[in-house]
């Protein structure tokens, strides 16, 4: 083997690569001598946090991944799930949060891209995009900037692909202003017997280079995406990829051709690291050795070495192992869609990565260990301390309760997102049947009846407040929104987005609020079949709050048993399915109008989620309910002004239970809570199927007019705090 002349690897070389002594030390013994520069980079590449989920995957592992519907689970591109009549869903989420926060527009696009790719490369046509996203602090000099580049980033790429963005979710808090959350969510259709996988087989078999010219964008993109922000994060822009939408199209288009042609004997998209990890990945999976020749690939820069073409992170490419004879077929259709199409490499018998350029060895390295080799830490941690519990009593306020819900409602994270989701196309392919701004939105699969059902949910005030609570909850809530729009909740997707896995403190948060995630998947039935971990959010050492994203997935059998949260008409009963104790620790009252960040969760009974949750699907298959709004951030009546807002009319509401604070009552974040409208001559029959159930019911009013009717305290104009909600964040963007 004929090495090339390298530069000596010194301590700070190996540094600038992310690796830790012990581990370059470690694979400097799994290879027998001293790497070459390309070497280092490809390691550097495949051992990061970010490729390889060395703190992590020990507690990833014990999360439930299995189900009678599940096809595939974690470990590939997408999860796969089983819908009936012969097809699947094919899902995942994933991070750009440190280039979003580097170049917002680009790293927030590229998101969507890789995302997208993640669902097609598994041959699955995407139908929907969601999002999940974190600011800092309004009064923030970036956050403004921030905000306009992401939402303008993802309405960018999502409207020029052709996907429709129908659904996410927006917060802010101060512990976001140095490192901002870009969760992005992608979901696609496939049929169950045309899935495409990642591992390699048969010797000797072309490997395809697919898709766009290879530049420098985005070298040591997965590895800066592994390692905490100083106050050098605007040097690192170079590291942002830059995105082509319209490309992307184009190579959906044309992957799904090849597939259907009988091409593909394998696929991977070309995401974290490039080219080192999709061949190495390709390889490793298959048990086969991979050799790949550098001047076959496409660059769209002159002089590029190896080791720049093997860690760059250019968007809108593929990695292809090809079937016997199928080159030339193959060609022709990328050919016909204004694509590169190279053969790069072919798979070999031996184990081993072997790069070669210009007729040089630039790297020879065992394949499997690669993977295998990697790094996995049990990292030490604590276990997070339980908050007091505050009760009603501790908690005061000058403001009445019609002046607090006035403020919560026009709060920078109760506020409507219109101003968001409006910059996005949430109707493009014309089966968007419920669209951003429900509980969850609603896709039509192909001509129907069939329908799915999609959110994004996390409280990361939960978490920090108490991690495996927090951990529920996030679970117990997507649980809930798919539920109230009628969806059998039928898996997740998570993104797990924490600070430096390194301080047992943020290691603790981890570790809680996985146990509490995998604990309310178990009990609800909701496996997680795809996920990212996205960990070293932080920036000169101030950690992001714990931020565990779910994107949740649930199946409507029959669009005509959907639900919507609006009132619907005058005379209606309004009822509140479930229990209410009036919990307001760690509450969004306690915070915005009270602003004390104190006190611990609200508690999570998971049997109560799964039989209120039951119980309230039932009664919309059975037609009985007329609207259905989960119980979350703000509380009972935040709520109801939702529901009152959403359908521009109001309620008369009943005064607080007997003994039970006002506060309390109208802003507790009790879980496992629903609020319901039927017609009069319905409530009798629904509250006895609720006895019948062990289901807690009360009746909390009856629409009607134009105003909320708060006992004992002034009505509420329902226009008059539907301006407040709408107007909050357009006068914050300076767009009205």
């Amino acid at each position: 083997m004929t090495l090339p002349n390298t530069p000596r690897i010194t301590p700070e070389l190996v540094a600038e690569h992310g690796l830790k002594p012990e581990e370059y030390a470690h694979f400097v013994k799994l290879i027998g001598r001293e790497p070459t520069l390309t070497e280092l980079g490809i390691v550097s590449a495949m051992w990061n946090e970010h490729c390889s989920y060395k703190s992590s995957k020990v507690w990833l592992r014990t999360l439930p991944t299995k189900g009678p519907r599940v096809i595939q689970g974690p470990g590939e591109n997408a999860g796969v799930v089983d819908i009936g009549g012969g097809q699947a869903v094919v899902f995942k989420m994933e991070s750009h949060n440190h280039p979003s926060f580097i170049e917002p527009y680009q790293g927030a696009g590229t998101g969507v891209g890789g995302i997208l790719r993640d669902v097609f490369t598994m041959g699955a046509r995407p139908i929907a995009a969601l999002n999940l996203l974190r600011f800092g602090d309004c009064h923030n000099a970036k956050t403004r900037r921030l905000l306009a580049g992401v939402v303008a980033g993802i309405g960018g790429y999502g409207n020029s692909f052709g996907v429709p963005t129908v659904g996410g979710s927006v917060g802010f808090h101060k512990r976001y202003n140095g490192n901002i959350l870009v969760n992005a969510m992608a979901v696609g259709l496939a049929k169950t017997d045309e899935i495409f996988y990642a591992a390699a087989a048969g010797v000797g078999r072309a490997i395809v280079y697919l898709g766009s010219k290879t530049g420098r964008d985005g070298i040591h993109g997965a590895t800066m995406a592994s390692a905490e922000f100083g106050a050098d994060a605007e040097e690192k822009r170079p590291t942002v990829q830059v995105g082509d939408p319209f490309a992307e199209k184009l190579l959906l288009e044309a992957c799904l051709e090849i597939m259907q042609a009988g091409c593909v004997v394998a696929i991977q998209d070309m995401g974290a690291a490039g080219l080192t990890s999709s061949a190495v990945e390709m390889g490793a999976k298959g048990d086969l050795g991979v050799e790949l020749n550098l001047d076959a690939v496409p660059c769209r820069e002159e002089g590029m070495s190896a080791y720049e073409m093997m860690l760059s992170e250019s968007q809108e490419r593929m990695l292809m192992v090809i079937a016997d004879g199928k080159e030339a077929e193959a060609e022709a259709i990328f050919t016909k869609w204004g694509l590169d199409f190279a053969v790069v490499g072919r798979t070999t018998e031996a184990l081993r990565f072997v790069v070669k350029h210009k007729g040089v060895v630039e790297a020879d390295l065992p394949i499997k260990e690669l993977g295998d080799e990697a790094p996995e830490y049990h990292r030490p941690y604590e276990e997070p301390a339980d908050r007091p519990v505050i009760p009603p009593s501790d908690v005061r306020t000058s403001l009445s309760v019609a002046d607090a819900l006035e403020r919560l409602i026009a709060s920078p994270d109760l506020c409507s997102k219109r101003w968001v989701w409006e910059q996005y196309d949430h109707l493009i392919l014309g089966n968007t049947v419920q669209k951003p701004g429900g509980d969850a939105a609603v896709v039509r699969v192909d001509d129907g009846p069939k329908a799915l059902a999609f959110t994004t949910d996390v409280t990361p005030r939960y978490c920090e407040a108490g991690p495996f609570e927090g951990g529920k909850q996030a679970v117990a809530e997507a649980w809930r929104n798919l539920t109230a729009v009628g969806a059998t909740p039928i898996a997740v997707t998570d993104n797990l987005n924490f600070g430096n896995p390194e301080k047992p403190e943020i290691m603790g948060q981890f570790v809680a609020c996985v146990k509490g995630i995998g604990a309310a998947c178990e009990a609800l039935d909701f496996p997680i079949v795809s996920g990212n971990v996205s960990l070293y959010n932080e920036t000169n050492g101030q950690a992001i709050l714990p931020t565990p994203s779910i994107g949740g997935v649930g199946l409507i059998d029959d669009l005509a048993h959907t639900m919507t949260l609006d009132f619907k008409a005058s005379g209606e009963l309004v009822l509140l399915i479930g229990k209410s104790i009036g919990w307001l620790g760690a509450s969004a009252f306690l915070a915005t109008v009270c602003e004390r960040e104190e006190g611990a969760p609200p508690p999570v009974d998971l049997v109560a989620e799964k039989r209120n949750g039951d119980f309230v699907r039932a009664l919309i298959r059975d037609g009985i309910a007329t609207a259905v709004h989960d119980v979350s951030d703000g509380g009972l009546l935040v709520a109801l002004a939702e529901m009152a807002m959403a359908g521009h009319l109001g309620a008369i509401l009943e005064a607080p239970p007997e003994g039970m604070d006002a506060y309390a009552w109208w802003f507790g974040e009790d879980q496992a809570r629903y609020v319901v409208t039927a017609p009069s001559s319905h409530g009798v029959e629904l509250i006895r199927h609720a006895q019948a159930a062990g289901v807690p019911v009360q009746k909390l009013g009856k629409t009607g007019g134009d105003r909320l009717i708060l006992p004992g305290d002034r009505s509420i104009i329902v226009e008059s705090l539907r301006d407040r909600h709408e107007t909050w964040l357009p006068i914050y963007m300076g767009a009205s």
